[in-house]
């Protein structure tokens, strides 16, 4: 590829956050191509056919009742129905065929690497991976299509994280297990969104691209798997290489569940980033819908201290400043402006000494016998405290069904 041929640098990378951290852990020159755009660029028209033909016989049918046929299917396998419907057979078929590279010691091995650094994984989750999709503006426009992703920012935050708990727990992607049912119902989720826009008579194709298409999920992907992976080193936790490789394969496998392009799925990290500084050229540009989702994202923060008083506004304080304070740490100053973060740096300051502190006991960790297994046991006990404490305050529900009506946003 020669010079003249590349593209410049995306904003994104070149105003800090990633381009300081693509140069800190990424594999070198990750521009893009003029054709390597393009063919990018082509998977903005594609959907999931699969899941789009099931969503379509659901509609079909009776309420309630086809939903009622993949959920069957979905507990039991598609073979246990009588006369099932064609697309649940032609959906089933394809996800029980296993990819060959699908590895699940590596699966529960990276699950494990998540788990042991506990509820600390849920601050890149919300500052750095949907803070950040709500740069790639092409991407929101479902989400802000109902308007309700302002109404319920905390509510999709909470599922957002229960959804991310379920498919990092070991074990938990075998067939029938929560984390690969959780991925497969979110999946409909997004055939159900996807259904919803295309019939809406103000959705604009050329500005906009198909909704919820191929490159939007693989983006997403990318915000849980490499991003996620960033924020957690920025923030002082130490992996190993097999480590990463091992997170990046799980959610490859959970990118496959839920049905990106085999051809989209990054195999290594270096794939990884290269997809990301792509997308980063071609989805992250950042409009007035972005502002108004990092807005309602931030009042989710702050809501962590209402109705507790004086200290309770105390804590709302906090709570935005430090969450903020971790988004431009990889977004980047130019970005976080944009989206108008609050830049404190006293609360930058502490974001840092406290990523120092997390770098030197994981150094400890490193060093001592058994004090990683110790983690993890810590981790995963801290993880299910956290989803039964979700479970009574926002009655979360697994099975997405309140986001399976045809006017309803994105659960993930």
């Amino acid at each position: 590829m020669s010079a003249d041929e590349r593209l410049p640098d995306p904003e994104l990378f070149r105003q800090g956050g990633f381009r300081f951290a693509a140069r800190l852990f990424g594999p070198g020159d990750l521009r893009a191509s003029d054709r390597q755009v393009r063919w990018l660029r082509a998977f903005a028209q594609a959907e999931d056919p699969l899941a789009d033909a099931v969503v379509a016989m659901i509609r079909e049918r009776p309420p309630g009742e086809g939903r009622a046929l993949f959920e069957q299917a979905l507990e039991h396998g598609v073979d246990a129905l009588r006369d099932p419907p064609p697309e649940l057979v032609d959906f089933f078929r394809d996800v029980e065929a296993t990819p060959y590279w699908v590895d699940h010691d590596r699966l529960d091995r990276g699950a494990r690497a998540i788990i042991r650094t506990g509820l600390l994984g849920l601050f890149p989750l919300g500052d750095m991976s949907l803070m950040g999709g709500y740069l790639a503006s092409r991407a929101t426009k479902s989400l802000v299509g109902t308007g309700a992703i302002e109404r319920t920012a905390g509510r999709r935050l909470v599922e957002t994280a229960t959804w991310w708990i379920d498919v990092t727990t070991p074990g938990a992607l075998r067939h029938g297990e929560r984390g690969y049912v959780s991925a497969l119902r979110v999946r409909l989720v997004h055939a159900h969104v996807r259904a919803a826009m295309n019939r809406r008579p103000d959705w604009d194709y050329a500005a906009w691209d198909r909704p919820v298409n191929q490159v939007q999920t693989v983006g997403t992907l990318l915000l849980f798997s490499l991003v996620y992976l960033l924020g957690m080193q920025l923030l002082g936790v130490r992996y190993t290489d097999r480590e990463r490789a091992d997170i990046l394969h799980l959610w490859r496998y959970v990118g496959w569940l839920m049905g990106v392009d085999e051809q989209l799925l990054p195999a290594t990290e270096e794939d990884a980033w290269r997809l990301l500084w792509l997308l980063a050229t071609t989805e992250f540009i950042p409009d007035a819908d972005s502002k108004r989702l990092a807005a309602a994202l931030l009042r989710s923060h702050e809501d962590v201290g209402r109705g507790r008083g004086p200290l309770g506004k105390v804590i709302s304080h906090v709570s935005v400043r430090v969450h903020s304070s971790i988004s431009r740490l990889v977004l980047g100053k130019s970005n976080a402006d944009f989206l108008e973060l609050p830049n404190d740096p006293v609360a930058q300051g502490a974001v840092l000494a406290a990523a120092a502190a997390n770098y030197a006991a994981e150094t400890v960790r490193r060093l001592v016998p058994g004090a990683t297994t110790v983690q993890e046991l810590l981790g995963s006990a801290g993880r299910r405290q956290y989803v039964s404490r979700l479970g009574r305050v926002f009655d979360t529900d697994r099975t997405y069904a309140r986001h399976m009506r045809t006017d309803a946003p994105s659960a993930a």
